[in-house]
């Protein structure tokens, strides 16, 4: 039998987001003829039963903090108990968390940046410390893997000599697939079919702007009684949001819901999928609603301009007067059947053509194959 190669996916939470979806689907569409993936995550969640439940050896070393000193040596340890060959770490704070454990042991450091940590509108002196920090991460991994041209772009602007690979983020296409058995979310969550249903699938963070969001539908449903919106997702900003949605009287029309596993169901219950980000990477939520054939609105953030082209395959408003823009592509959308459908159909064909998992996952495979063979 041959001896596979055992390669460690480190990210910073077990809560799921985009980078865990990723590296979900990564893990999963690994060829394990060949590669033996171990997951490290620092702090426990939903993504570390799923692993579990997939047969996956997924371990939790518990810190918050980037470039938490304190963790190296338990995580140079759990690396060199692991026989570990490879360390791919996901996003700033693991790979913070485990550069020094695979430089010490003389292993291969894959880094993808799923978004920069640094973003114009932190403090100054906040912004400045990442950029270092961020500086440090790239220049010690062996390969960075940019998730969005637009990612790569930035690093080329911040960083003399910096050197990134782009791959896009892919989605499985089996698992969200409209035609394959649904469940009805809408008839658990007591929504008319009828009521045009607007969905939002995210982290609840300053960065994704569901407050915005909710005052946006807050707008178009003075003109649209019968509009609802379904709000999934955890985050600090949940409880300003439960509490914004009393202040605006819209109850009735708000619906919450804790992060859940049946993402493709819960998409198939909408009309719309909403995504107002301030930045992104390449939105994994955002592909995930476009696979699911939902008329998208966007705002138009750094990666997500690489995947939308307005009125072709969604609606991507300015960055500019978000609110009033958010709340009239609302209505005229709700309004218009015939556009969310030609919308949703283009939506759907571009995740056909440029974002699938497996493409995804053969490319990153290729990347192990080389610095494993060095």
């Amino acid at each position: 039998m041959t001896k596979k190669y055992r390669i460690l996916e480190t990210i910073r939470q077990g809560q799921i987001g985009g980078g865990e979806s990723h590296l979900l689907s990564l893990v999963e569409n690994l060829d394990k003829s060949v590669f033996e993936p171990v997951v490290l995550s620092f702090t426990p969640g939903p993504m570390i039963e799923r692993l579990k439940e997939m047969g996956i050896q997924t371990h939790v070393i518990y810190t918050e903090k980037p470039f938490d000193m304190s963790k190296w040596k338990q995580v140079k340890t759990f690396v060199e108990s692991e026989n570990i060959q490879l360390v791919h770490a996901h996003g700033t704070r693991a790979n913070s968390n485990v550069y020094w454990a695979a430089k010490k042991l003389n292993l291969p450091l894959v880094y993808t940046i799923h978004g920069w940590s640094f973003h114009d509108d932190q403090n100054p002196i906040v912004k400045k410390i990442r950029v270092l920090g961020e500086k440090v991460l790239t220049r010690k991994s062996d390969v960075n893997i940019s998730v969005a041209a637009s990612n790569q772009a930035t690093g080329k602007q911040y960083f003399k000599d910096f050197e990134s690979v782009v791959i896009n983020n892919g989605i499985n296409q089996q698992k969200f697939n409209p035609d394959s058995a649904l469940k009805n979310v809408r008839e658990e969550l007591h929504i008319p079919a009828t009521d045009p249903l607007v969905v939002f699938v995210a982290r609840f963070i300053h960065q994704k702007q569901p407050l915005v969001l909710i005052k946006a539908f807050a707008k178009a449903s003075q003109q649209l009684p019968s509009l609802k919106l379904l709000l999934v997702g955890d985050g600090d900003q949940k409880e300003e949001a439960l509490q914004l949605v009393k202040t605006l009287g819209i109850q009735e029309q708000v619906i919450f819901q804790q992060f859940r596993q049946d993402v493709p169901d819960v998409l198939a219950a909408g009309d719309i999928y909403v995504l107002p980000s301030l930045w992104e990477g390449l939105p994994i939520a955002l592909l995930e609603a476009m696979a699911m054939g939902k008329a998208i609105i966007a705002t138009a953030a750094d990666g997500t301009r690489e995947v939308i082209q307005h009125n072709a395959n969604g609606i991507l408003l300015p960055m500019e007067n978000v609110e009033d823009n958010l709340a009239a592509a609302i209505v005229d959308l709700a309004n218009d059947p015939a556009k969310r459908k030609k919308l949703g159909d283009a939506a759907r064909a571009t995740i056909s053509e440029r974002f699938s998992a497996d493409k995804m996952t053969r490319e990153i495979e290729q990347i192990y194959l080389k610095l494993l063979k060095k």
